[in-house]
């Protein structure tokens, strides 16, 4: 606060900008320094040789499922992890790693609970350099608090294994409190960098101001859901847009960059522009922003929503639209003109609705199917400009 003050008492304002505009200037610049300007990767060694990464954090944090995910990562870059379980404390701690490495197609290490976590991280070293695995992820035991035991668990395996990175994994829904484990982690035994979980719930980001400049060790990565491919890279000066509202355009293009398949957008594109989509297409499209974290996660990204912070969209709210339009056959979701008022009425018994409901879809859907060939006559370059306002757009075209 007190460099902002500084920063902004006497400051001119650019002719473009307004005070107010130009005080949010400054609060994200200096935001963006404080969360550590810029964007730091987990370093590697090269892909000959064998990089080891020491996950740790309290018990409940999320670990064990953030170091499935950045199995997950690091396999789409070409790299060949091994997923080690050396969390021989918690119950089920190694089916769970089991279960998730099986999701990402990524080998899991295990030797039971009777061993120590030394002895196995030892041992998946060996497995590692006999099977060509060149990225060994250490998954240790959480604690409900920070203890000595812990702390000298985690420096025997130290001792015992040549860890190159040492990542901590904290929950930032504890706010400052994950500032203070971040702390004691780092005085212990010197952390390399932080992954932010929980980032999705109502916190912004609280958390991520503090940790850079308390421990110097920079945010790797962001946890954005409980979807294994719910982890984001954590960028300083797209999460300060985050915080103030302003949105992160880029991340939500490299998620749909990951997300949706070109040739099938490109060919909706076509339908959209003549107006000839489907229920169908409208199950694809829903399917899509599924994958992208449904339609909160996006509408997150995009600046100027001005959502409130405790606002709790659920993907839920498409369910009985989902119900109808698959209670439909093939023919009437490619051909919603035939269906006549006792189809209608079969289509809400197999879906469980009132007939109402399946009204009000197909309206929309003719609604949204005018909206469209309005919009391809508005860009059509004949130069006629349109008056009168467009329908309300339905569902989330």
């Amino acid at each position: 606060m007190k460099k902002v003050q500084e920063r902004a008492v006497g400051q001119d304002v650019l002719n473009s900008l307004t005070p107010g505009q130009m005080v949010v200037k400054l609060v994200n610049e200096e935001l963006v320094a404080l969360m550590g300007s810029e964007t730091t990767e987990i370093a590697l060694r090269p892909s000959n040789e064998i990089t080891v990464l020491l996950m740790c954090g309290l018990q409940g944090a999320g670990k064990t499922t953030t170091t499935a995910k950045i199995a997950g990562k690091l396999k789409k870059k070409g790299r060949k992890p091994l997923l080690v379980a050396c969390d021989v404390y918690r119950p089920a701690a190694i089916d769970q790693l089991k279960i998730n490495g099986e999701k990402q197609d990524v080998e899991v290490f295990a030797m039971g609970t009777n061993h120590k976590p030394v002895d196995i991280a030892k041992a998946a070293m060996e497995h590692a350099s006999k099977n060509g695995l060149n990225v060994v992820i250490l998954d240790t035991a959480g604690r409900l608090h920070v203890d000595e035991d812990m702390m000298a668990e985690l420096q025997e395996i130290q001792a015992g294994v040549a860890v190159d990175q040492k990542i901590l994994v904290v929950d930032a829904m504890t706010g400052q409190d994950a500032v203070n484990v971040a702390s004691t982690f780092n005085e212990k035994i010197g952390i390399d960098g932080v992954i932010l979980t929980k980032l999705d719930g109502d916190t912004r980001g609280g958390a991520a101001l503090s940790i850079k400049e308390v421990t110097g060790c920079p945010i790797l990565f962001v946890g954005m859901g409980e979807k294994l491919s719910d982890l984001e890279q954590f960028h300083p000066d797209r999460m300060a847009s985050r915080i103030l509202g302003m949105g992160d355009v880029l991340t939500l293009i490299e998620k749909a960059e990951a997300e949706i398949d070109q040739d099938k957008a490109k060919e909706m594109e076509k339908k959209f522009r003549k107006a000839e989509f489907d229920f169908n297409d409208f199950l694809d499209q829903l399917a899509q922003m599924k994958k992208m974290g449904g339609i909160q996660s996006i509408l997150s990204m995009l600046p100027g929503m001005g959502l409130p912070a405790d606002l709790n969209i659920d993907d839920d709210v498409f369910k009985s639209t989902e119900a109808i339009i698959y209670s439909m056959t093939r023919e009437e979701r490619g051909n919603p003109a035939i269906i006549n008022p006792s189809r209608k009425r079969r289509i809400a018994k197999g879906a469980g609705v009132d007939i109402s409901e399946v009204n009000k879809l197909i309206k929309q859907f003719e609604q949204s199917k005018k909206m469209m060939k309005q919009m391809s006559g508005m860009m059509g370059g004949k130069g006629k400009r349109r008056r009168g306002g467009m329908p309300k757009l339905p569902f989330g075209f």
